[in-house]
């Protein structure tokens, strides 16, 4: 941790040293035609490349709104994938403008890494994967049980912390990405694989056989996962949290990617309609025009879509809603309102 710390605090530094304190990042964005996004390194559904080798995911989905939003142009995002290792040192120093990433919303990351967490697209906790034929039904029982572990992420506390509580003993296998995860525990490197339980639902749906392989009953921790900016922009802090919000109001209040075009000229539901630009003008208070929400929607998609689309019930990972549900649905998504 202090050698994260201690990297992000001197790229921050670097910033302020060098003149270009990020009070200008929608500028600077604008500038350069383009968003610096930081995302994993690949997680299936979540973050991964497509056959022409451009990525696609739940969490590129929010650069590609933020992009839309800003430009009118989902392609208009230049990625940059990260470990996390080099994740907050890659948002710290400005090589990139946002992480939109598997990265848990902690006291210390949103205070002490000078980092603003600016909404949760995805409420998670850690899990564990086992084979199948282990015959084990609760991780009470792993005592003395390998586990692969991403270094530098907040799994390797709670492991400590679960382990110990319980009175069970663990052998770590350090690991950087959920690529090297997958290759050593199909090697048998390790018993066990932990991490966030919507991670290990993707690496089980890759594997060879996902049948022989069985997620455990407990979750251990809270991890609200969610896109990141640096500290010293609101403004741009606003651009990445309202765009998030306006996805996931969308999908409340029922507006889609399809039915967007006719729902912004005009309907008997205030909301609706200064959201999409027909009333009133949000899109100055953020400095974007009108239409920014509609651009979002209309070509990413509202939180439901970007959610069936790529980690749904319906696809190879196989996620139901769950507590990811509309507030109205008895789940935790909520947006604040548009007024």
């Amino acid at each position: 941790m202090n050698l994260v710390k201690n990297a992000v605090a001197a790229a921050a530094a670097s910033l302020l040293l060098g003149g270009t304190v990020q009070a200008g990042t929608l500028a600077d964005v604008q500038s350069a035609g383009h968003v610096k996004c930081g995302i994993s390194t690949g997680v299936p559904g979540f973050a991964f490349t497509d056959d022409k080798g451009d990525w696609q995911g739940f969490d590129p989905a929010v650069c590609k709104a933020v992009a839309a939003a800003i430009f009118g142009d989902t392609s208009a995002v230049k990625y940059t994938t990260t470990t996390g290792k080099t994740r907050f040192t890659a948002l710290a120093s400005g090589e990139v403008d946002m992480l939109a990433r598997n990265t848990t919303w902690t006291f210390s990351r949103d205070t002490d890494l000078k980092l603003d967490f600016v909404g949760v697209n995805y409420y998670d906790g850690q899990g564990f994967l086992i084979p199948a034929e282990l015959g084990v039904s609760s991780a009470k029982d792993l005592d003395g049980a390998s586990v692969c572990i991403q270094t530098g992420t907040t799994t390797e506390l709670n492991l400590a912390d679960f382990f110990r509580t319980n009175g069970i003993s663990y052998e770590a296998v350090p690991i950087e990405t959920n690529s090297e995860g997958q290759a050593n525990y199909e090697a048998g490197r390790c018993d066990v694989y932990t991490t966030d339980a919507s991670g290990l639902a993707a690496t089980r749906s890759a594997l060879e056989d996902p049948s022989a392989h069985a997620l455990m009953p407990e979750i251990i921790s809270k991890e609200p996962l969610g896109p990141l900016v640096r500290h010293g922009d609101s403004e741009w802090a606003d651009i990445i949290r309202w765009t998030l919000n306006a996805m996931i109001t969308a999908e409340e209040l029922g507006v889609t990617s399809a039915n967007v075009d006719k729902m912004a000229t005009g309907t008997d539901n205030p909301e609706i309609n200064r959201l999409l630009g027909s009333e009133g003008d949000l899109g100055a208070m953020i400095g974007l025009d009108k239409a920014w929400a509609w651009r979002a929607i209309k070509m990413v998609g509202n939180y439901g879509e970007v959610f069936e689309q790529f980690i749904g019930k319906d696809t190879p990972i196989g996620l139901d809603r769950g507590i990811n549900a509309q507030w109205t649905d008895g789940g935790l998504l909520y947006s604040p309102p548009f007024r």
